[in-house]
């Protein structure tokens, strides 16, 4: 690791005082993180764990991202997840237990509670007319899960959940284990990671599951009013390697709830995997009227994004992604922009009975054009408004670390 500190220092000639305390803290965190996995896989289990309905585990989440434009203030503009940069950043802290729904035993349940600075921009700044966080919502961002589940006896098997529940929106997850990069794009950023309401899934066949959604509101922390929101998922897969997915929304984000003011929004996905490789590609698409501004002209956002991993071999792999996500009118990120990144991904892992360790090695590039466009920069063009440049370039290391029953 100090090797990589050392290379990043010499790529370009930056003040080495801003450089040594930062890898120093990482070096510092990689070295607790791993400790912390070593000493719980000396306690692992040999035997293979025995098949239960219950499960328990958690989670942490670390990184050291290195921005190279050195904003003072150590944000990532325009991002949800991962928002610090040059600072050792605990993005994520998890606990969870789940009880499966199953045909020999009907009633499931999932709670967890989760921190860090992942959850941080969960909670909606209030807007005109828009965006108004829930009553509690700096303590509601702390839950994870919390919903309750039935099998019924319908046919295949119906699945009723109620409760919070992870969002049927989008290819990539909120926890960055899931994902093949370590950091999300910010099309997964700008798009729900989590739904309080009711859910029904329905496998039709084998390959054809149908599921319908009654929700609180695109962002489940927001509640600009009481009426309902709603969803529909299509996901098929007309061979063992493919799988399409596609999902609606539809419901109103505004004050005003009548119908002409409902926001739209489509999530396509097409996945192909093997044993070695996956390879996915996702757009997304929203419009929806102004309330708050004259004429309620249409606002548009989009955003599309290739997914590919390759299994190299043993315990590496390696990641891909180019995306881009345009805002026409900056409803979803605050600024009127069109964003284009690319990031590699280089993975390392460790598996030891149950429990997971990751090492992520990330480079990106990030773009940010239009009239309000920009990433943050060092100095400042006025007294308290941080400077914008186009351009960012990061290196980040992720460490992660699981444990699952």
């Amino acid at each position: 690791m100090s090797v990589w500190c050392r290379t990043s220092l010499e790529t370009r000639s930056w003040d080495v005082s801003r450089l040594s305390g930062g890898c120093l803290r990482a070096v510092s965190g990689a070295v607790a993180f791993f400790t912390l996995l070593c000493a719980g896989v000396a306690r692992a289990e040999d035997k293979t764990p025995v098949s239960s309905n219950w499960h328990y585990g958690a989670y942490l989440d670390g990184s050291y991202p290195l921005n190279f434009n050195f904003p003072e203030n150590h944000k990532w503009r325009s991002k949800i997840t991962t928002p610090r940069t040059n600072e050792f950043a605990p993005n994520m802290a998890m606990g969870y237990v789940r009880k499966d729904a199953t045909p020999d035993s009907r009633w499931g349940l999932e709670a967890g509670g989760q921190g860090g600075y992942d959850t941080s921009l969960l909670v909606p700044s209030t807007t005109p007319q828009g965006d108004k966080p829930v009553p509690g919502a700096d303590v509601l961002r702390y839950v994870h899960r919390a919903n309750v589940s039935y099998l019924a006896p319908l046919g295949n098997g119906l699945k009723l959940t109620a409760g919070l529940f992870n969002s049927f929106i989008g290819y990539e997850s909120f926890l960055s284990r899931n994902n093949s990069n370590y950091t999300r794009s910010y099309m997964a950023d700008n798009a729900p990671y989590f739904m309080t309401g009711l859910a029904a899934q329905y496998p039709v066949t084998e390959t054809l599951q149908l599921a319908v959604y009654v929700i609180n509101g695109y962002n489940n922390l927001s509640r600009p009013n009481l009426v309902p929101s709603y969803g529909t998922q299509v996901m098929w897969k007309p061979a063992p390697s493919w799988t399409l997915t596609q999902n609606f929304y539809y419901g109103p984000d505004q004050f005003d709830t009548s119908l002409t003011f409902w926001r739209f929004f489509s999530d396509s996905i097409i996945e192909w995997k093997d044993d070695a490789w996956t390879v996915a590609l996702a757009y997304d698409a929203g419009t929806e009227n102004a309330v708050e501004q004259a004429g309620h002209p249409r606002l548009f956002w989009t955003s599309a994004a290739l997914f590919v991993r390759r299994h190299v071999s043993g315990p590496w792999s390696v990641a891909f992604r180019p995306e881009l996500y345009w805002d026409r009118n900056g409803r979803l990120t605050g600024a009127e922009q069109l964003i284009t990144a690319v990031t590699s991904t280089l993975e390392y892992r460790i598996a030891i009975g149950r429990q997971t360790g990751l090492l992520r090695l990330e480079y990106r590039f990030d773009r940010s054009t239009g009239s309000q466009g920009g990433f943050y920069t060092g100095g400042e063009v006025a007294p308290g408004v941080a400077g914008l440049t186009p351009n960012q370039n990061l290196v980040i290391l992720g460490l992660l670390w699981a444990f699952d029953s």
